[in-house]
């Protein structure tokens, strides 16, 4: 599998690291990945922002781990915050766990399903 990412030449220069868009060719598997919850195994959730993405993102870790692949294999991501106070905090922890790595992205704020979740990831991995 090979992935480009795709920037115009006239594309603003917009905050965060995120592609505008990715190219996949040569992908044999596409794993699609439902809204990913702050929840833990023993159903615990985090009080604060940075428990709930840091487990989020474990999650979608251990999910893609299950279908043999990783982060590396992630093309678009869409992220749901409870708040936009919690946009630049949400993007320092994925710069932090996710490091140089790009993908197609969308961060929504939306009215999400469980009042005490403060953050949702869904995305897309191809292999």
């Amino acid at each position: 599998m090979q992935t480009r990412v795709i920037t115009p030449p006239d594309y603003p220069d917009l905050p965060g690291a995120y592609a505008p868009a990715v190219e996949v060719t040569g992908a044999a598997r596409t794993l699609y990945i439902s809204g990913t919850v702050p929840v833990d195994a023993a159903g615990r959730c985090a009080p604060d922002f940075d428990g709930q993405c840091r487990q989020v993102w474990a999650n979608l870790e251990a999910i893609l781990a299950a279908a043999d692949m990783s982060f590396d294999n992630l093309v678009k991501v869409t992220t749901y915050l409870a708040d936009r106070r919690y946009n630049l905090e949400n993007r320092a922890i994925r710069q932090v766990l996710l490091g140089e790595r790009r993908f197609a992205l969308t961060v929504i704020l939306p009215a999400i399903f469980d009042e005490a979740w403060l953050i949702e990831i869904e995305a897309i991995a191809v292999a």
